[in-house]
């Protein structure tokens, strides 16, 4: 029967537990924030704790539980329309109406634009990685490959490919914020 040793949760389980939420979230701060949550509750359950299972199972049946919940919380929040009143402008009586909010998917010259530039700084970006990197991301992220395949194909385990995946976003992301959004 295993018992529970909350002192060692974050030593022993936080990067194990980041990389499992960090692929079904896609946020860094979201998947700390869930992984925070994981070891609240588990010290608040930590007497329903029957020794069935190991400490880690335990943890990410927990975690599963919260991730399940954040996205139930997002998608209750999908398809409310964020309605913007100005009080400034007589003219516009009805801007408040939801049939005349801006459609956000209606895409014009300037956006199309926009995305043509963003498209060509990610690919910039992309060259600016490591070859393996770039590789590895581009197979995973783009085409969508499945993850035993680029495993098999680059030697590493699932684990090492979600780390490398999460490094090269955090590269792509100050590449862009450097030579694209400034």
């Amino acid at each position: 029967m295993e018992l529970l040793n909350p002192d060692h949760w974050v030593d022993k389980y936080a990067d194990y537990l980041y990389n499992y939420t960090i692929v079904r979230v896609n946020d860094p701060i979201v998947a700390q924030d869930l992984i925070s949550e994981t070891f609240l509750a588990g010290l608040k359950s930590k007497n329903n704790f029957k020794g069935e299972a190991t400490e880690r199972t335990w943890l990410i049946s927990i975690l599963k539980r919260k991730i399940i919940d954040y996205y139930r919380k997002r998608s209750s929040k999908k398809g409310r329309t964020e309605v913007h009143i100005s009080y400034k402008d007589e003219g516009s009586e009805g801007d408040w109406l939801e049939e005349n909010a801006a459609d956000p998917f209606d895409k014009n010259a300037q956006d199309k634009m926009e995305n043509e530039e963003l498209g060509l700084a990610i690919l910039e970006c992309l060259d600016k990685l490591s070859e393996k990197q770039a590789a590895i991301f581009r197979k995973k992220t783009i085409e969508n490959q499945d993850t035993d395949a680029i495993c098999k194909e680059y030697n590493i385990t699932p684990s090492n490919l979600w780390v490398i995946i999460h490094r090269a976003r955090k590269s792509l992301i100050e590449c862009l914020e450097k030579n694209w959004f400034n």
